[in-house]
């Protein structure tokens, strides 16, 4: 039930989530709009790989959610660093 679900309901959402995301990040009129676009885009990859981790049973596939959200956490403060220190 859990499976069907995941592959008929959720994933199909994340996919379309992703295309606007990834829309967002190439036309943004701002470079934040496209930094947040990008961020966006890593969460919904994290979400992706952890409805695959449990519809294929698995569990490795948490593991490149977690580095996927450790790279994100480290480009958010790269992104914020750099904004600082603009005149």
């Amino acid at each position: 039930m859990i499976v069907s679900l995941i592959a008929w309901c959720i994933l199909p959402i994340l996919g379309v989530s992703a295309l606007l995301c990834g829309w967002r990040a190439l036309r943004g009129p701002s470079l934040p709009d496209r930094v947040v676009g990008l961020e966006m885009l890593t969460t919904l990859g994290i979400g992706m790989a952890a409805c695959i981790a449990v519809s294929a049973g698995q569990p490795a596939l948490l593991d490149v959610g977690l580095a996927l959200a450790l790279v994100a956490f480290l480009g958010a403060i790269a992104f914020a660093w750099v904004m600082e220190a603009r005149p």
